[in-house]
């Protein structure tokens, strides 16, 4: 096992641990700055995202890139973003849970390399599995709860709001209420 973002990500590359890996194109690990203190998980890619490696590049990673840039936020710069499991389930169903178990250590080491001090998580899924088994997602997406030191929200899916473009207001609040959070803890973010 090696150490850093960029041996982790090696290691995950290689990575067998579930039937994920068989169908993938590529390992979809993360993407952003590595001391990032703000962290966006969702729940695992799509097919765009499969075929680039890169998370959320699809039409909902556009309108991700659109909410982030509301709020002074962007990709490659002082965020970072992952998902759940590293592969695509086919036919972009929810990751079973045996799939999210066996990708679980893999998020826990880039959680354990960059350390932030806020997770967004990008959906029903990421929030049931990071925030707490019974979250409600349309209820409560955009509160804050602190768990270990680390403040999380859920927020709805990117892709969610495309297919219910009258839940993007209350998504965008969710984003205005992640910056409150960033100047409130006085997280050093370049704006």
């Amino acid at each position: 096992m090696t150490t850093g973002l960029e041996g982790l990500q090696a290691d995950c590359l290689q990575c067998k641990k579930c039937g994920l890996c068989a169908s993938r194109n590529h390992v979809v690990f993360g993407v952003g700055n590595a001391q990032a203190k703000v962290m966006l998980v969702g729940e695992g890619p799509g097919e765009h995202e499969d075929l680039e490696g890169e998370p959320f590049v699809g039409r909902g990673g556009q309108l991700l890139d659109k909410l982030l840039a509301a709020v002074d936020l962007d990709r490659r710069l002082n965020v970072y973003i992952t998902n759940i499991v590293k592969c695509r389930p086919p036919k972009n169903r929810d990751p079973l849970p045996e799939e999210q178990e066996a990708c679980l250590p893999w998020l826990r080491r880039q959680f354990a390399v960059i350390r932030p001090k806020i997770v967004v998580c990008l959906g029903r899924v990421a929030a049931m599995k990071m925030i707490k088994p019974d979250m409600k997602i349309t209820k409560e997406h955009g509160q804050f709860v602190e768990k270990n030191g680390v403040w999380m929200m859920a927020t709805l899916h990117p892709a969610a709001l495309l297919r219910n473009p009258s839940q993007k207001p209350g998504a965008f609040e969710d984003f205005l209420a992640l910056r409150e959070k960033i100047d409130e803890l006085g997280c050093d973010v370049a704006r």
